[in-house]
């Protein structure tokens, strides 16, 4: 599931929509060739898990099509509870003894029986020590090793409507692991400083804390912008797609934008109790005891006042990611505005797109 041959299109599947990206190479980086966004009908996803197959592979049919798009071969990706990622320390061993190992010793630390999952996993060689990423005493001695498990169920499912379209899933990663991948290409590896890469999607917050080119620390939260939309609906009596607009700023039904506003603190509130109690396990597990910065992604990162309200909760530097920042992308190309418009949810499928086929 980690990070040449075959170029493929990055495709995230969400819970809001279904999102295309297929990058070629240019020059020292790249260019998109191929970018587009297709809604799913409300429900098809609920909480990363496909309810409506038949429909999300109808969405992605139709963004491969309206696109253009030939290339068959898809990289997706997984999020939420049916993923599992553990950082675990090892005694030093050889790639055939932990080939051997490793099903023993995932049984430690996923909660699902091994037989029902597909496992992957990377030794960590040259991790940062808690001392240098700003804790205290060094890491032990021996092999840390980056274990992913999911759930076979899931897999099936997602690689079950990309095949339904009539496309070839080749790649199947994780969200928090995609958004490092882009993070990479467009800002390069900053080693030393402890980022918080926060994808904020429809029905869940993506959190991976990367130092260097190394995760550190990832976690997904079931909670996301969907949150805003339901609290605008239930406390205005409002349909959602009058919700929707209300919550992008749009007046509704002789609602105006101040009568949402406090609504939206309030939920972006809720969703920063849950950040901080991320951070906070995050801290207690690893030892490493600051944030140098924020990063931002997801549509709900839009919402009004997130930013800042981040921001001022955790005293830190925040910024939007851009996933075009080293990426050659022309909007008008693509039907788009600008690139500012379609940046914050595009993070995932540029990190995406910049796999191979017969990658890990």
């Amino acid at each position: 599931m980690f990070g040449k041959s075959r170029s493929v299109v990055g495709l995230d599947i969400g819970s809001s929509a279904v999102k295309a990206v297929e990058l070629k190479p240019s020059g020292k980086g790249y260019k998109i060739t191929a970018f587009g966004s297709e809604p799913v009908p409300p429900d098809s996803i609920v909480d990363g898990a496909i309810i409506d197959g038949a429909a999300v592979a109808e969405a992605i049919r139709r963004l491969f099509e309206s696109q253009q798009i030939k290339t068959k071969d898809v990289a997706a990706s997984l999020a939420g509870t049916a993923v599992i990622v553990k950082k675990i320390n090892l005694p030093a061993m050889s790639e055939t003894e932990l080939a051997d190992a490793i099903y023993w010793e995932a049984e430690q630390y996923i909660p699902f029986a091994v037989q029902d999952v597909n496992l992957d996993y990377q030794v960590i060689s040259g991790l940062p020590d808690k001392k240098a990423a700003g804790g205290g005493a060094l890491s032990t001695p021996g092999m840390e090793v980056m274990l992913v498990a999911a759930k076979k169920e899931k897999i099936a499912d997602y690689t079950g409507v990309i095949s339904q379209a009539g496309r070839t899933p080749v790649v199947v990663d994780v969200d928090a692991f995609a958004l490092q991948n882009a993070y990479e290409a467009n800002y390069g590896v900053e080693h030393g400083a402890v980022v918080a890469l926060l994808n904020v999607g429809a029905s869940a917050i993506n959190v991976n804390v990367i130092s260097g080119e190394h995760s550190l620390f990832t976690r997904d939260i079931s909670l996301g912008g969907n949150a805003y939309t339901e609290a605008l609906q239930k406390e205005l009596h409002l349909d959602p797609g009058s919700a929707e607009l209300l919550k992008r700023g749009h007046p509704v039904d002789g609602y105006d934008f101040e009568v949402a506003r406090p609504l939206l603190r309030a939920v972006t509130d809720n969703l920063l109790l849950e950040i901080q109690k991320t951070f906070d396990f995050f801290r207690g597990t690893t030892g490493i005891d600051r944030i140098d910065r924020i990063v931002l992604s997801g549509g709900g990162s839009r919402v009004d006042g997130f930013a800042e309200m981040v921001g001022e909760r955790f005293d830190v530097q925040v910024e939007e990611f851009d996933p075009f920042r080293a990426v050659q992308f022309d909007p008008q190309k693509f039907g788009v505005d600008s690139a500012a418009d379609v940046a914050p949810v595009s993070a995932v499928a540029v990190g995406l797109a910049l796999r191979r086929a017969g990658d890990r």
